[in-house]
């Protein structure tokens, strides 16, 4: 269905029952999900078009990715919104039950998924900044010759770059991905064809929140530069392990001196301690539709 970017009440499509583990907001510590409860439940989840509503859920989110990065986070939601042509947001869809107590939850963003063309965005803080964070971590833990192509691929203003952002708490499922990118690819035709910000990008950049076994990490050694690319790699958004394997240039990041420590939750059964990292991906724009035939793939009912 066409989304209606003046009515956000109005969900433009809508997701069957999912099983979720009943795990309250604050149990989520900077990324890593201690599970107090076994309990499942079915929760139906509707998307929405971006709204000024949801500027405290995006902007939560986009904490949880950054954390302590010096990125402007307020800003960056606010464009967000601002070209509320682009991207959507996941709630829970509304349950036609009294029930008083809940009302505070109902406005709750559970995810959302939308696009910053960095290019077109250039001289905002938001966007310096985080093409500076990229740039200084692959400088950290890169080779030259990677650290000049992401430098030159940043700076050509003849072949833009977008930040496709896509982030949820840990425990809603891959499953409810496909549909969301599904729509923001429709999203980015349009705007294209229209003539409107986000249009065409020649590459698509990432951040990804991933973890590996703490014992099975080479802590401190610059030499990540191999070695890091064979670490068995755990991807909070299962699906982005699809844009990884397309992408032309990948190094990962720790995050641990910013993160909490906390166990693995749900990627291990034995109270395995985790590192959690950030994964930047430079994906080119024409294997976007291989991607999505491999989501479909994997992810359709």
């Amino acid at each position: 269905p066409q989304k209606n970017v003046c009515d956000n009440e109005r969900p433009y499509f809508h997701f069957p029952h999912f099983k979720i583990s009943c795990i309250p907001v604050f149990c989520i510590v900077n990324m890593l999900l201690r599970l107090f409860s076994q309990r499942e439940v079915n929760i139906e989840f509707e998307a929405h078009s971006i709204s000024d509503n949801d500027y405290s859920g995006i902007k939560k989110l986009l904490q949880q990715l950054f954390l302590k990065a010096p990125v402007n986070t307020a800003e960056l939601t606010d464009i967000l919104i601002q070209q509320n042509h682009i991207g959507s947001i996941i709630k829970q869809a509304e349950v036609q039950e009294d029930s008083s107590d809940e009302d505070d939850d109902d406005d709750e963003v559970f995810g959302f998924i939308s696009f910053l063309n960095l290019t077109e965005r250039k001289g905002t803080q938001c966007t310096e900044q985080i093409k500076e964070l990229i740039l200084s971590r692959c400088e950290k833990n890169c080779e030259q010759h990677v650290v000049e192509q992401l430098d030159k691929l940043l700076k050509d203003d003849t072949k833009p770059v977008g930040f496709l952002l896509s982030e949820r708490f840990i425990n809603v499922p891959p499953q409810i991905a496909l549909p969301m990118h599904q729509q923001l690819q429709k999203e980015l035709t349009e705007a294209q064809r229209t003539n409107k910000p986000c249009g065409k990008c020649h590459y698509y950049i990432l951040i990804s929140k991933t973890f590996t076994e703490a014992a099975k990490s080479n802590s401190k050694k610059r030499e990540g530069k191999r070695n890091q690319q064979k670490e068995e790699l755990m991807f909070a958004n299962a699906e982005e392990e699809f844009f990884y394997e397309k992408a032309l240039l990948k190094f990962n990041y720790s995050v641990q001196e910013e993160s909490d420590t906390c166990l693995g939750g749900r990627w291990s059964f034995d109270d395995v301690p985790m590192k959690p990292l950030r994964t930047v991906m430079v994906v080119p724009a024409d294997g976007i539709s291989a991607i999505m035939d491999k989501l479909k793939d994997y992810l359709s009912p």
